[in-house]
């Protein structure tokens, strides 16, 4: 069984090629607990990051060698940690294209130490289950239960293993990020309920985040892609218009 790192074993990949930042970030992360390193270009943060193995990466997007988004492109092929991109830019466009390449949040220049302290420390102790809405009684999804603690989950061809952190879609192994497995999780525990925007946003990035939806529905989007590839013309997640998402009724 898979536990999360303690606080004592954190580590943080700071990469940042402004210096006063990056000296700022260190700071802030080191405060936390975060064992930190620091890379200041593009190609070094991708070679620090197999040798490192960061349980978190700060990300300017605006690097020399590399820019972020490679970055983060390249480094999501060999690592699950959290990356939180920060840019001088605020424009949409670079939000959304960020998130897409599997970064878990973005963060504007100026920003405080409180605000990106918060965040991360939001992501390390997301809520696991989310409550059911009166409105919406959760149906009690079947289990698998290979020991007495160990949770698994099955919806039709989807199998995931929450425990060990793995999801297998007709006995094939998918490659998600966290914030992707933790959606899913989160759907696939109460299959029938209809989940809104900001009710995953609460239960899968924590109460400390800003209310901006736009995070849920460039992840959803983004494992909706990952399920569905290969598998035809199969849906996982449905879009209940107006009001968010929910799983899709399993196929018999």
């Amino acid at each position: 069984m898979t536990t999360p790192p303690t606080l004592a074993e954190r580590r943080a990949l700071v990469v940042e090629d402004d210096e006063d930042i990056s000296e700022l970030i260190s700071f802030t992360l080191a405060k936390q607990g975060f064992d930190v390193r620091t890379a200041h270009d593009g190609p070094s943060a991708v070679a620090a990051v197999p040798e490192f193995d960061p349980d978190l990466i700060t990300l300017d997007l605006g690097l020399p060698g590399l820019d972020g988004l490679e970055v983060c492109r390249r480094v999501r092929t060999t690592t699950d940690a959290y990356v939180v991109m920060i840019t001088a830019r605020g424009d949409e466009v670079d939000r959304l294209i960020g998130l897409e390449t599997g970064a878990d949040d973005f963060l504007a220049k100026p920003f405080s130490s409180r605000e990106l302290a918060a965040r991360v420390n939001a992501m390390f102790r997301r809520p696991r289950r989310g409550p059911a809405t009166p409105e919406q009684p959760a149906e009690e999804p079947a289990r698998a239960m290979p020991g007495e603690d160990h949770e698994v989950l099955r919806h039709g061809a989807l199998v995931v293993d929450v425990d060990g952190r793995q999801v297998h879609r007709d006995g094939t192994e998918l490659e998600l990020t966290r914030t992707e497995f933790d959606l899913l999780t989160e759907l696939m525990r109460t299959p029938a309920r209809v989940w809104s925007r900001e009710a995953l946003l609460r239960s899968v990035w924590g109460n400390e985040w800003a209310s901006d939806t736009h995070l849920v529905e460039v992840h959803v989007g983004n494992l909706r892609r990952k399920l569905s590839q290969g598998a035809g013309d199969r849906r996982f997640i449905r879009t209940v218009r107006g009001v968010g998402y929910r799983m899709e009724a399993a196929a018999d």
